[in-house]
């Protein structure tokens, strides 16, 4: 049985941190894990900005309800759908996905789930699903027979990638793309769903 594994920002919506970034005026949460691989510490840098600004989820999820998946994003995902499986995996949380997938037809992810002070809505802390989370998913899916295609965008979705079947990049940094040529890379949903059906 095969599944592909898809990233959610950046592949089939915009970035959640960016939009908030512009929102909020906060230029350091522009920040992504296209720029910082370590994600804890990625983590902790935001929450560290969202305490000075005293801002929480509640701010965050203002901006999210505004926030429309990418150009195709939902054909791509319907003409994925109807030819294999289809799980997000995805390094967002519940509390920011919930409204995105209503937009995308309501598709299984895995995801991670902030901690929040529910008197002040101040986002505390957060729990990971497991380590190296998507890593550690597909790993898991081998082991129940299950063959993963993924593709994603940033540093952290290129082990889920290399340990995968076939996996491709989807509209990544040319950095990324730079340090890793063996891993197809690709700009338009045209481009992977046709790269998915080949590896199929």
């Amino acid at each position: 049985m095969n599944l592909v594994c898809l990233d959610l920002e950046g592949v089939l919506v915009p970035e959640i941190w960016i939009a908030f970034a512009e929102e909020s005026g906060i230029e350091g949460l522009k920040k992504t894990t296209r720029d910082e691989p370590d994600y804890d510490k990625l983590m902790n840098y935001r929450l560290d900005l969202l305490r000075e600004a005293k801002l929480g989820l509640p701010e965050i999820q203002e901006c999210i309800a505004k926030i429309d998946p990418m150009e195709g994003a939902k054909e791509f995902l319907d003409a994925l759908r109807r030819i294999t499986q289809v799980v997000i995996i995805s390094d967002t949380f519940e509390q920011f996905a919930a409204p995105l997938m209503a937009k995308l037809g309501f598709p299984t992810i895995f995801c991670n789930e902030l901690v929040v002070d529910e008197a002040t809505g101040a986002i505390t802390g957060y729990k990971m699903r497991c380590e190296n989370t998507k890593l550690t998913t597909v790993r898991a899916l081998h082991t129940a027979g299950i063959e993963t295609i993924a593709a994603g965008d940033s540093f952290n979705d290129i082990a889920m990638i290399e340990d995968s079947k076939a996996g491709f990049f989807f509209r990544t940094t040319e950095q990324i793309a730079r340090d890793h040529p063996d891993i197809p890379a690709f700009e338009t949903y045209d481009e992977l769903l046709a790269a998915i059906r080949q590896a199929l």
